[in-house]
């Protein structure tokens, strides 16, 4: 028991005047990670946008967004009913009125309309895939992992297009 108390004691003081072993630096800690050089790389090739420019990705969202709006605008005043029920206006308005605001913005080449576009592709990803875990019809399956996959298409080509949209001009 004495031994012990001495052990800590002896480690209390070693931590205290600083002559216990330090954790070595793993080699090259100093020196940029691979991934860093990598990111610098990637910026380096970014090409910022010209006077009046717009990525194909972008003309993509942008269109798809308005018909979205237009169609679910469509659906609604031609009384379509879901599950026996018909949609709240308030609902179909905002829906309409977000997707609207998102294509005008992508259209005038907007971060944030960008940015927003990805977040509701992002949202529609998971809900499409929470909905093909469910899926017992190999239709319906299939319909909802093509509209999974082009919605991640659609997201992953808007990446590149919004580090063009928000690099500075050289």
């Amino acid at each position: 028991m004495a031994q012990s108390r001495k052990r800590r004691a002896s480690r209390k003081r070693k931590r205290a005047t600083g002559t216990a072993t330090a954790t070595p630096k793993p080699p090259g800690a100093d020196e940029t990670s691979r991934a860093e050089r990598k990111n610098a790389e990637a910026r380096a090739a970014l090409e910022p946008l010209a006077e009046g420019e717009r990525p194909g990705a972008v003309t993509v969202a942008a269109i798809v967004a308005v018909v979205f709006a237009v169609a679910n605008l469509i659906v609604y005043f031609a009384g379509v009913e879901i599950r026996g029920d018909r949609p709240q206006l308030i609902g179909v308005l905002a829906y309409s009125g977000v997707m609207f605001a998102a294509g005008w913005g992508m259209w005038r080449v907007r971060y944030w309309a960008v940015l927003g576009m990805q977040a509701l592709l992002g949202l529609l990803i998971v809900i499409l895939s929470l909905v093909l875990l469910g899926s017992t019809d190999l239709l319906r399956a299939a319909i909802v992992l093509a509209l999974v996959v082009a919605a991640g298409t659609l997201f992953w080509f808007l990446v590149k297009a919004m580090a063009r949209i928000q690099m500075p001009e050289r």
